[in-house]
């Protein structure tokens, strides 16, 4: 999905510093490789705890990892790394599909936890409205996510097929579901933050 171009044919054009900015912030969506790395500079939990999106091109989520950065006093999964991270899963793909010509910034996020996790866990998403057909009207927009996060139960990047199993009446234990999330986020297009900044100029 191509993002809607969100700068008016009259729009000013842009700065040094804007150009830059755009340019990173399209390189961090093209794949996980650079994602890591501007994550380094500008997101550093994300970095640390080691989260990284993954799609199959009909489902969207996020794998966080079973490392000791995430975890608690007990050896599970701790629940500020679940709970902290359902807003970067979440907020890394709203600004995927949106692109970089707009800033994403969270503004409600409800967490139930269900059970402990003691392995990596999955954010699978679910956008509860057309976040296509927002991107596509150009103007500023709110998107909830739904994410059911689960506990991974096969090792992570091994395919199903890969997996050994008993008996061929015996199948892959499924993942379990340690706790679900409602994220809304606020999506402007950049251009109306400029926009709204010289017109706060031209009234001075």
């Amino acid at each position: 999905m191509q993002p809607a171009d969100a700068t008016p044919p009259d729009a000013p054009k842009l700065t040094l510093f804007e150009r830059a900015e755009a340019f990173v912030s399209n390189l961090s969506t093209r794949n996980t490789f650079w994602n890591r790395v501007c994550s380094l500079i500008w997101l550093p939990y994300a970095f640390h705890s080691g989260i990284t999106m993954t799609s199959n091109g009909n489902s969207h989520g996020a794998i966080l990892p079973f490392r000791r950065f995430n975890k608690n006093w007990y050896n599970a999964m701790a629940g500020a790394a679940l709970l902290g991270n359902t807003e970067i899963a979440g907020g890394n793909y709203v600004f995927k599909t949106c692109g970089g010509d707009y800033t994403v910034v969270c503004k409600h996020l409800n967490y139930r936890f269900l059970r402990p996790c003691l392995g990596p866990a999955e954010y699978i998403m679910t956008p509860l409205e057309d976040i296509d057909e927002l991107v596509a009207s150009g103007k500023e927009f709110n998107i909830a996510i739904r994410m059911d996060v689960v506990q991974v139960l096969m090792p992570v990047g091994k395919k199903k097929s890969e997996i050994k199993v008993e008996s061929p009446d015996q199948k892959p234990a499924k993942p379990k579901r340690v706790g679900r999330c409602t994220a809304t986020f606020h999506v402007t297009p950049k251009a109306h933050h400029k926009a709204k900044r010289l017109r706060k100029t031209t009234a001075k």
